[in-house]
């Protein structure tokens, strides 16, 4: 069994094999085997799970399941030898030494012993590593198929383990080694906004100045079990006193960044662009989302999903400067920004087209810097080399973009909303072109995705002293 699987499967019945037959398989044990074998058992031994246990095991790293070899011998039995029609009766197995990841095992099943009355066989089982090391040793007992049976191999569903931990550990690791940056919260009156902020906190991200009715702060604080005797508190009356108050904070320099919490997004953003004591700069303001979704390989930044309703042309320049602009600082090399609409071919009878036309000539003329844009683009075409390929589009932005440029935010919250839904993306979020970086979260939203828009905000608010010491 270590040649390529055939498209079909066969038996050897009981009178075909012989004493000293054999069949092997190879297999090598990568991280989602394990993921997927704890998954499906319930064992979650951390000497299996946990990084940080697993070094300070006997094994000093993360190791294999048992049982994950002994599956493989039941392959080579059920598979092959001696195939579809047996039945397991009995298993006897010991285990010498631990499968780590990477390790190859070579699983070797003879045939020892045969009773013609019963049709039982007794199978020798051994595994061995890359090494040619022990690492399972022992018997099977099967009743053997007496008829010949070929059947078409069944082509199993795609498996994707999607590791929901360690994503949100890559999301707040754009912002390693940077000293957390004082953030004022507007108004943290619900679970999720007050845990989000301490948790981030925790992480080193921020500190935070807790802004709302004082009273309701420390009641949740309370309810929730979190010590707020390491955090500044401002006590106003209600959300839109705390909204204002914490927008002054930035205005004076107090804070470096601004988070939403249990308030309405209009009540928080009408004091953020207030002519009289707002955070406008010469830049439009509008919301990235950046997000981590499992079936794509890199960081996905939709804009305008939250604050441009129905932007312009001019408008749209200013969004996909903003984006650029986040993209450089986490580390992007000239992104690629594709420019959505519903076709591929630029028509009069779509705004969205003529938009994307001239954004691109814009970009070309200088007028947008540091990024690639390419549009307009059907979204399958902007995330899918093959569907790109399919339409005849040679693009450098085709099927691999950074950047999503949305025509409008009914479209662009539609599109971020299904990706976290329905495809398990990892969601952070943060508005631009303000005088401070402002995490803009939905009420929805939970403490793992407030956490790492904080992140965010983080690596924008060391960015800009450092441009300012330049």
């Amino acid at each position: 069994m270590d040649k390529a699987p055939t498209p079909y499967i066969e038996n050897r019945t009981f009178d075909e094999i012989q004493v000293g037959d054999q069949a092997r398989l190879l297999r090598t044990l990568r991280p989602d085997d394990i993921h997927l074998f704890a998954a499906m058992s319930g064992d979650v031994n951390p000497s299996h799970v946990d990084v940080e246990y697993a070094r300070s095991s006997q094994f000093r790293e993360i190791v294999g399941h048992s049982m994950w070899g002994s599956t493989l011998i039941s392959a080579v039995l059920g598979t092959e030898f001696p195939g579809p029609g047996t039945v397991y009766l009995s298993q006897s197995l010991n285990f010498s030494r631990p499968v780590a990841i990477g390790d190859t095992l070579t699983i070797t099943v003879t045939c020892r012993e045969k009773y013609p009355r019963t049709h039982h066989i007794v199978f020798d089982c051994v595994a061995l590593n890359q090494d040619g090391l022990k690492v399972i040793d022992g018997t099977a007992e099967v009743l053997a198929p007496l008829e010949k049976i070929k059947r078409p191999r069944v082509q199993l569903p795609e498996v994707t383990i999607s590791n929901r931990e360690l994503r949100y550990g890559d999301l707040l690791s754009i912002a390693a080694g940077l000293a957390p940056i004082p953030m004022a919260v507007a108004h943290p009156c619900d679970a999720p906004s007050l845990q989000g902020a301490i948790q981030a906190a925790e992480k080193g991200l921020i500190e935070p100045i807790l802004v709302g009715p004082e009273g309701r702060i420390r009641a949740l604080a309370e309810e929730l079990d979190i010590d707020l005797r390491p955090f500044r508190l401002v006590d106003v009356p209600h959300s839109h006193a705390a909204a204002e108050a914490a927008v002054e904070l930035c205005r004076e320099g107090e804070v470096e960044a601004l988070m939403k919490g249990s308030l309405h997004t209009d009540e928080l953003m009408s004091a953020v662009v207030s002519k009289a004591g707002g955070l406008r700069t010469e830049r439009r303001i509008s919301h990235v989302f950046v997000a981590d979704v499992p079936t794509y390989p890199h960081p996905l930044m939709i804009t305008d999903a939250a604050i441009n309703i129905e932007p312009t042309l001019e408008d749209k320049v200013d969004i996909i400067q903003n984006a650029i602009d986040l993209a450089l600082m986490m580390g992007m090399v000239q992104p690629k920004v594709a420019i959505l609409s519903a076709v591929e071919m630029v028509t009069s009878k779509l705004r969205s087209t003529i938009d994307a036309a001239c954004l691109c000539k814009m970009a070309d003329r200088g007028q947008i810097r540091g990024g690639l844009l390419d549009g307009p683009l059907a979204f399958d075409n902007a995330i899918s080399l093959v569907a790109a390929k399919t339409k005849g589009i040679v693009s450098a932005v085709a099927g691999s973009a950074d950047i999503l440029v949305v025509p409008d935010i009914e479209s662009g919250n539609m599109l971020a909303k299904q990706l976290e839904y329905l495809a398990n993306a990892l969601m952070a979020g943060v508005v631009l072109g303000a005088r401070v970086p402002i995490v803009l979260t939905s009420r929805a939203d939970t403490a793992e995705t407030r956490a790492a828009s904080c992140a965010v905000a983080q690596l924008m608010a060391h960015r800009r002293r450092a441009a300012l010491r330049a």
